[in-house]
């Protein structure tokens, strides 16, 4: 664990300015802004990227932001290219639809509506839907199946323009809330779009596996928070809203999601309890708990550039699997030498053609593993393990091997 940080912490959510610093990965460029060719000359702007807990409200959250408008304008992520985010919408969508009883005559809006991935099963079940998605390019898609979109960010303001009109019997955000720099505005907008009785479930990557699992590599510029319960009770109970439940999930190297509605017209469940007290044990709420982390990605580093080093002194023909921010973050934070990974492969045809911020790896389809089959593809999309070995059976068939890097580097 690093030194309290005095001089430039100020919590985003409690406002302390204790904090701690639990890793520093270096200089690195934005994890999402994939490069043309053309570009190769230009300035690649590079910020810090370190992550700091508030020994206050135990809220972890990296020390730079980088506006978001330089962020989000133009995406690149369109969550429909995963069949398991596409498979986990649907069941979601479902749950919901029937466990909160929503109907024709009820509204369900969700907050980084992406290209309507989610959304689109609500309109199928005949429940009116609205998105949030500020990405130009990806609400265009959205609209494009009929999903009413507005393209602009969710704050309070964006959020009291909609509710004047009508409020909401669902607010849905699936990996949005860790990307609001200010994570007050977004919780009090929730509570001026939500009806009465209405509900908000809310689902992102979950501190406690992030820290377990040594997941460093999910650290990006946009993602400003990792997030735990603890930190999230006192800040939902401050804008009149309270978290009632939440459960683990296994989506994206382990998820929570967390059910919140007006204060006292939901019962606390004891599922909640049982998350809370889990936390208590591990000491969420101490430096301990955060002494390692920095240790485990330097060990993981050292593990990649060795293992890396050996295979290219031995000739073998390395490639990686995955433009993901999160591969940004390792490549970026690993310093590979030159030539040491030939190409990424990855499935999004908007990605292809471009290549990685930093590293400036060419990206191309994911037949040219097959194609060009080096020995060994380093998979930087771990999160989806299995649904990657599972299409590359063929690559792996004739031979080709995978590096997995989190939670330590393994040859499968």
């Amino acid at each position: 664990m690093g030194s309290m940080i005095t001089s430039s912490f100020q919590c985003r959510s409690c406002q302390s300015s204790r904090g701690e610093l639990a890793l520093d990965l270096g200089i690195q460029p934005l994890a999402n802004n994939l490069l043309r060719t053309e570009d190769l000359g230009k300035p690649e702007p590079r910020f810090p990227l370190r992550l700091a807990v508030c020994r206050d409200c135990w809220l972890m959250q990296i020390m730079d932001i980088v506006p978001p408008v330089d962020l989000f304008s133009e995406y690149l992520y369109f969550s429909s290219f995963s069949d398991a985010m596409l498979a986990h919408a649907k069941a979601a969508a479902e749950r919901h639809t029937r466990e909160f009883g929503l109907g024709p005559e009820s509204f369900v809006v969700e907050i980084a509506s992406n290209d309507g991935y989610l959304l689109r099963n609500f309109q199928a079940a005949g429940v009116p839907c609205l998105g949030f998605e500020p990405a130009r390019n990806i609400a265009r898609v959205s609209r494009e199946k009929g999903i009413e979109t507005l393209e602009e960010f969710f704050t309070t303001s964006s959020a009291e323009r909609l509710a004047s009109g009508r409020k909401a019997d669902l607010i849905l955000g699936n990996n949005v809330f860790a990307h609001a720099p200010d994570p007050n505005d977004f919780v009090q907008g929730l509570r001026r779009l939500l009806k009465p009785h209405g509900r908000v479930v809310i689902e992102f990557p979950y501190g406690v596996d992030f820290v377990e699992k040594n997941e460093f590599d999910t650290i990006y510029h946009e993602h400003v928070f990792y997030f735990t319960l603890i930190p999230l009770m006192p800040l939902f109970e401050r804008h009149g809203l309270e978290i009632y439940h939440a459960e683990r999930l296994t989506i994206h190297g382990g998820s929570l999601r967390i059910y919140a509605a007006h204060r006292g017209t939901q019962k606390r469940t004891a599922d909640l309890q049982a998350l809370l007290d889990a936390e208590q044990k591990l000491g969420v709420n101490t430096t301990g708990f955060y002494k390692g982390f920095a240790d485990a990605a330097r060990a993981i580093r050292g593990d990649l550039l060795a293992l890396i080093a050996k295979l290219k002194a031995e000739g073998k023909r390395v490639a990686a699997y995955g433009a993901s921010a999160k591969g940004s973050t390792l490549l970026n934070f690993c310093g590979f030498p030159a030539g040491s990974l030939d190409f990424v492969a990855d499935r999004s045809s908007y990605k292809q053609g471009r290549l990685t911020p930093g590293a400036h790896i060419p990206i191309l389809a994911p037949g040219e593993l097959l194609a060009q089959r080096p020995d060994y593809t380093l998979l930087l999309t771990w999160n989806f393990k299995e649904e990657i070995l599972h299409q590359q059976a063929e690559y792996r068939a004739a031979g080709g091997k995978f590096i997995i890097p989190i939670p330590r580097v393994e040859v499968v």
